[in-house]
């Protein structure tokens, strides 16, 4: 099988070009009178061109787009704050983002140094009612200690026991028993979980119990829980999805070609969506966020079917180079 996402990559950089003020600056939604720069604008636009290998050469462009995001920091306690996200996933975010240009923020992250034991704030998310939105503070907080050197072995190990102790032995991507209420749907606590996997291979720690998270994820797909219209709108939940199969299997043989087969089953469904599809008129398709997330999972679908993603460029993951997208 081979399948052309060069329109997909082509279109996703006409996405960025569109919504970019000044160098450097770019709102998040197509630009409408008196846009202004959005953190979310800025660094998803770097994050995909990166990703489809058309990252800024330039000097000047380069050195424009890190003083855009440098400038959205605030001074007194080193967080980057838009009202859609939690301050330690926009912070997180921005952060891995001046990090594809080798740069750092202004000012120290100074509101991440109260939270010395990792267990006692892992403890304290809602793993139950909303674990996907949690997970952004979960992992939030590792990435940002990570990209700004606070990350000591002791804290990390403090962190991945945590984890590790806690990790649901029956789905591979819950907490452990935090999905048996009901009060989240298993799509949820997976979507969450992938922010941790993430961090996991980050530290190139292994994942816990991976032949049941491969078990969970097939399941979710082949009943069809992973909620309406998966993979026909642009969102970060195909890329949870297939980061998490796909890495999983890299640690485990188990169920080895059904993962094949059914990340090979989405891959042209999403295609065909993807090529088929008045992107603006979409859902998400409007924001440069999600476009980003949706380049994420093509990335990744190319690292999990060698030679069957075709694009001009080979795709990259920017999990590979950093926590955090």
């Amino acid at each position: 099988m081979k399948l052309d996402f060069q329109f997909v990559t082509d279109r996703a950089w006409q996405a960025v070009r569109e919504r970019e003020l000044r160098p450097g600056e770019y709102c998040r939604f197509l630009p409408e009178e008196n846009s202004v720069p959005n953190e979310y604008g800025c660094a998803d636009a770097a994050n995909i061109l990166y990703s489809i290998g058309k990252m800024e050469r330039s000097p000047e462009r380069r050195l424009a787009a890190v003083k855009a995001l440098q400038a959205m920091q605030d001074p007194e306690t080193g967080l980057f704050q838009e009202e859609t996200h939690h301050p330690l996933h926009t912070t997180a975010h921005c952060l891995a983002t001046l990090e594809l240009f080798d740069a750092e923020p202004l000012y120290p992250v100074k509101a991440v140094q109260q939270y010395s034991d990792p267990g006692n704030f892992l403890d304290a998310l809602a793993w139950e009612s909303d674990p996907w939105n949690e997970s952004h503070k979960g992992a939030g907080l590792f990435s940002i200690l990570a990209l700004t050197g606070m990350l000591t072995l002791e804290w990390q190990e403090k962190y991945f026991a945590n984890l590790d102790r806690n990790a649901d032995p029956e789905n591979g991507v819950s907490r452990k028993n935090a999905a048996v209420s009901g009060r989240a749907e298993l799509a949820a606590h997976m979507a969450g979980n992938f922010h941790y996997f993430f961090c996991y291979h980050h530290a190139r720690h292994p994942f816990p119990y991976p032949e049941k998270a491969i078990d969970s994820c097939i399941r979710l797909y082949q009943e069809r829980r992973l909620f309406g219209n998966f993979g026909e709108k642009f969102t970060f939940l195909e890329v949870d999805w297939i980061f998490t199969l796909h890495r999983c299997s890299r640690q485990t043989p188990h169920r080895f070609e059904e993962v094949r087969s059914n990340l090979r089953d989405f891959a042209v469904k999403y295609h065909k969506f993807l090529t088929g599809t008045d992107w603006n008129s979409a859902i998400g398709g409007n924001d440069l966020h999600a476009i980003f997330g949706m380049i994420t999972a093509v990335a990744e679908l190319q690292l999990a079917l060698p030679g069957e993603i075709i694009t001009e460029i080979p795709m990259k993951n920017v999990l590979d180079r950093r926590p955090f997208i």
